[in-house]
């Protein structure tokens, strides 16, 4: 049974446990940051006027009572942080002076953190005010994940301030509302470890827009709105879940669906029919295999639309130019290509024929009301399968499919690589871009001890190096001189690819594939580390661009290049000196 305790914290003590890692986010349930500028000064100026605000509600993480997890009260908090670290003015246009406030000051210093403006700033009395004003924490202490799960669930179920979906995937946590996190978080490129710290929530956040928040996914990058499925706002609303749910459930269930409100709660609603149904029918289709095929099917539909001069998929398929989301007629869509490829057992080998034959498809199938019943969804998959299928070459794409890496995996370790710098290393390839074009072994060098030092993060840790993406404009603007490649941006990173340096030496990919793994294999990486990466150095064509992928499997004990121990410093690695830091490294295992 857990305790409920009251902890008047006052904001300076609040941005302490902030700056010292103590306040984190579960993303089991809890949502992106979804608040306005408006409704983030509206919170400051009540602050700054001593008005009341809501209390904060906490539970306790871990055994050492000194780690908290935000239950209620996240956008509260980011506001009250994210305004002391400069990132947005007061309605009259001032900024909070971080000068007088030592910790802020601090962190500032260190980088951690750059504001927007340090020029026309509240006066010291009003710094005083925010600091010293008193939040009212309430804490639960011993509280079990269930309790946790119901406080939350009530919470949101007063004053509906979640949206449908929200409330549905906060409510039930089951495989099928976890898979549908997981492939949604994959989608939109905020793919994260389930517990956050708060200071990290900007990173996996969605700037829209009209907000300009700073936050790292920029809506308009994001499929669904790239595609034109969803508007920006649609996302902070979790409708992109809701998709992937209706998606998801007639697929696996093997039925199409009615799309509806009611549908989706039966199947969400705890211990209902629906739902026990669908979990047991996930038990037989597996997790795996669904997200593998989601993945697969989303990486063709881009495909499609890039083909030729690229489109959005909503130009493609209306006739008449339109702004609207087409969520309902998308799920038809991706049901049909999806059952083509999985039942079917069919590929796509020419991208511009398909993309033609669903051209002004709306013009063929039924967009009406009529729309959200089985019949008529059944009926509108079949027309668009038909339209299809001639387009289609007779093999199986199972192999590809069910590749140990997809595209929107590959996009997941790039993205994550700001978030886990230790877990992760990028490299634009294996050739210089300056001077002559010359195998650079000393990079090839630096990548054994780099997988070495990832193996060395610790026991149940996986990693992996990717060549193939830059980490300056400038080296990207080169790549795309020298060898003619468009860039893919993916967050602030540009994939060159690996096809290009094959290309350059006048190799084969298999050719290329095996210059890597040859130096790994020559290298003195011990065992049984070399052994598992030379089974999974893995290549994927990557929209045409290609990266090789170097898997870094967890190890059980502490790896080795020779004699010399490699360990990862961020995202640095560096060869460990000192019998202290040598036998803290060992420790780990």
């Amino acid at each position: 049974m857990s305790e409920l305790s009251s902890q008047p914290t006052s904001v300076q003590s609040a941005y302490g446990w902030h700056s010292e890692n103590r306040i984190f986010v579960n993303r089991r349930y809890q949502r992106k940051l979804v608040w306005t500028l408006h409704e983030k000064q509206k919170l400051v100026e009540s602050v700054m006027k001593r008005y009341p605000i809501p209390a904060i509600l906490f539970a306790e993480k871990g055994e050492s009572a000194s780690q908290y997890e935000v239950i209620d009260g996240l956008q509260r908090l980011n506001a009250l942080i994210s305004f002391i670290e400069g990132a947005f003015p007061t309605v009259d246009g001032r900024f909070f002076d971080i000068s007088l406030f030592p910790t802020a000051k601090a962190n500032w210093d260190e980088g951690k953190f750059n504001p927007l403006s340090q020029e026309l700033l509240i006066t010291s009395k009003e710094v005083s005010a925010i600091l010293d004003y008193s939040l009212a924490f309430s804490i639960m202490r011993n509280a079990t994940d269930e309790e946790v799960d119901d406080v939350f669930d009530r919470i949101n179920s007063y004053g509906h301030r979640l949206s449908e979906q929200e409330r549905r995937q906060s409510g039930i946590q089951n495989e099928f509302s976890e898979m549908v996190r997981q492939i949604a978080c994959k989608v939109r490129g905020d793919q994260s470890a389930r517990y956050l710290p708060i200071s990290k929530m900007p990173e996996i956040s969605i700037d829209l827009p009209m907000m300009k928040h700073g936050y790292d996914i920029k809506a308009e990058n994001v499929f669904w709105v790239q595609q034109g499925v969803l508007n920006s706002n649609d996302l902070r609303d979790s409708m992109d879940e809701q998709c992937i749910a209706d998606i998801a459930a007639s697929i696996i269930l093997g039925t199409v669906l009615e799309r509806s409100k009611d549908t989706l709660d039966a199947i969400y609603a705890r211990g209902s029919d629906e739902s026990n149904q669908l979990n047991g029918a996930m038990a037989v289709y597996g997790i795996e295999r669904f997200s593998a095929e989601f993945d697969y099917c989303i990486n063709q539909i881009e495909l499609i639309c890039q083909s030729g001069d690229s489109e959005k998929l909503r130009n493609i398929i209306y006739e008449n130019r339109t702004s609207n989301a087409f969520p309902a007629v998308f799920s038809l869509i991706f049901i049909a290509f999806h059952e083509l490829f999985t039942i079917g057992k069919k590929s796509i080998s020419e991208y511009s024929t398909v993309k033609a034959a669903i051209s002004n498809l709306t013009r063929r199938i039924d967009t009406s009301r009529r729309l959200t019943s089985p019949a008529e969804r059944r009926k509108n998959i079949d027309t668009i399968k038909a339209l299809i299928l001639p387009e289609l070459s007779p093999i199986d794409p199972a192999k590809d499919m069910l590749a140990n890496h997809s595209a929107l995996d590959v996009d997941g370790y790039i993205r994550s690589s700001g978030m886990e710098l230790s877990r992760f290393e990028l490299k634009q390839g294996v050739l210089e871009l300056y001077g002559t074009r010359k195998i650079n072994t000393g990079l090839l060098d630096r990548l054994v001890e780099t997988v070495c030092g990832i193996a060395n993060n610790g026991p149940n840790r996986t990693g992996q190096v990717i060549l193939g993406v830059s980490d300056t404009q400038k080296d990207a603007a080169r790549a795309q001189e020298l060898d003619g490649v468009q860039p893919r941006s993916v967050g602030s990173w540009e994939v060159v690819g690996v096809d290009r340096e094959a290309r350059a030496l006048g190799m084969s990919l298999e050719q290329y594939h095996n210059l890597v793994r040859t130096h790994f294999e020559k290298s003195d990486l011990s065992d049984p580390l070399k052994s598992n990466v030379l089974s999974s150095i893995d290549y994927n064509p990557y929209y045409g661009l290609g990266v090789l992928i170097i898997s870094v499997p967890a190890q059980k004990e502490p790896s080795y290049v020779g004699d010399k121990m490699f360990w990862r410093d961020g995202d640095n690695t560096k060869a460990a000196e000192g019998a202290k830091l040598i036998a803290e490294i060992g420790r780990r295992f």
